[in-house]
């Protein structure tokens, strides 16, 4: 049994060009990130592949227009249509991301950076109860690749993400490339942000690629995972032990051969990773 397995172990993005691939397949993949949106339909062909899938793998639900940190209030339609998700998928957990993504009632498409106040966090925290006490369990919030930064912020991403975890309750999703790409963009040390989350409350992580222009990183998801960013992933784990990984891609779609090779470069270098912390506890 793998170290990691205890976790979820190595997952992917579950992506509408693979589904056939993966019934016919059943490829060593542990488990399957959906896309939230895709699934809130009354049927079609991706529920009829979902409930395929579902059969065969653990799901986990990662959701990208909660908009948690924006500033009209929580659509109740759109909760009460994930928490029906979730009964029809059992996921392992749900998630969404840190940030705004609706103004004036519409939907930008496009994971925008909070200010990072004492007034920000508290607003926040309440909607993330609110949207907890629909869903009846935590939510888990992912850290968003940033180009831009508000001038007054009185907390670091990283405090700002520790700082709302124990108020509200909330788990995390480090996605590592995100982490990686912000640090290029803004000038920080990217371990600094990771070893200033609560390590207890990290329940996924996320592997991607980005495009290195020199001078910014704009995060793509249709690249290769990068050198840099396999490292600190190696790292991220000695930190902070055995956690479930995924590998997301949602552009210039390889060969599902290729991504499942990719994934299990994750998997070597994670339980590699992990195997040599156990040695050294």
């Amino acid at each position: 049994m793998s170290v990691s397995n205890s976790c979820l172990g190595y997952g992917l993005g579950l992506r509408s060009a693979y589904y056939q691939q993966i019934l016919e397949q059943l490829p060593a993949v542990d488990w399957f990130e959906i896309v939230s949106e895709n699934f809130l339909v009354q049927g079609g062909k991706a529920l009829y592949y979902l409930d395929a899938i579902a059969e065969r793998y653990p799901l986990v639900m990662h959701g990208v227009s909660l908009s948690i940190g924006g500033p009209h209030a929580l659509d109740p339609e759109y909760l009460k249509l994930l928490k029906q998700l979730a009964k029809r998928v059992q996921p392992a957990w749900i998630s969404d991301h840190l940030c705004w993504s609706r103004g004036n009632a519409h939907q930008l498409h496009d994971l925008l950076p909070l200010p990072y106040t004492e007034e920000s966090l508290t607003y926040v925290a309440d909607r993330v109860q609110q949207v907890q006490d629909v869903l009846q369990r935590p939510l888990v919030l992912e850290n968003v690749s940033s180009y831009v930064r508000a001038a007054h912020d009185s907390f670091s991403e990283w405090e700002f993400l520790a700082a709302l975890s124990q108020r509200s309750g909330c788990e995390l999703l480090l996605d590592v490339n995100n982490v990686y790409v912000s640090s290029r963009n803004h000038g920080f040390d990217p371990w600094t942000f990771i070893q200033g989350l609560p390590a207890d409350r990290i329940r996924q992580l996320h592997l991607a690629g980005h495009h290195d222009y020199g001078d910014y990183v704009i995060d793509t998801h249709d690249h290769p995972v990068s050198d840099p960013v396999w490292a600190l992933y190696q790292r991220t784990l000695e930190h902070v032990g055995p956690v479930a990984t995924l590998l997301e891609r949602d552009d210039h779609f390889p060969p599902f051969e290729e991504l499942l090779a990719e994934l299990e470069k994750a998997r070597e270098l994670g339980d590699e990773t992990l195997t040599r912390r156990l040695r050294c506890a």
